[in-house]
């Protein structure tokens, strides 16, 4: 059965792992999963992700960081564009996730970027995702 929303499918997974306190969390590979990957690591979201080549796609593993007191870092996520309804934006109207709290994660021409960067680089694009 093929998914009709693989970004969607891995923010669900990442929002289940933290609600469940996993370690780490398996996800199918694919090149935007490990931009995505990428800007939540070096957001400080998560600790680290790998690829492991496993099978014809490979999986990418996400280990998931937790505070000193093991509170959740990833209190909310949420997938903004739909393969139904996509959000593209400008530069000048890119949202600010909790008042400046949290980030949104935009596809550009530039690539897979946070919102801070698509505003100091003055482009917009393809609304992915918001993190907090």
């Amino acid at each position: 059965m093929s998914m009709s929303d693989p970004l969607a499918d891995m923010l669900t997974r990442i929002r289940n792992a933290t609600k469940s306190r996993f370690n780490s969390v398996e996800i199918p590979l694919s090149t935007l999963k490990v931009s995505v990957a990428r800007v939540l690591k070096n957001e400080g979201y998560i600790s680290d992700y790998q690829i492991i080549k496993d099978g014809p796609q490979g999986i990418l593993k996400l280990h998931l960081k937790y505070g000193a007191h093991n509170e959740i870092v990833i209190s909310g996520i949420r997938r903004v564009s739909k393969p139904g309804h996509r959000r593209y934006t400008t530069s000048d109207n890119i949202p600010k996730v909790m008042s400046g709290l949290g980030i949104a994660i935009l596809t550009t021409s530039k690539g897979v970027i946070t919102d801070k960067e698509a505003r100091t680089q003055n482009i917009g694009g393809e609304l992915l995702c918001e993190v907090w």
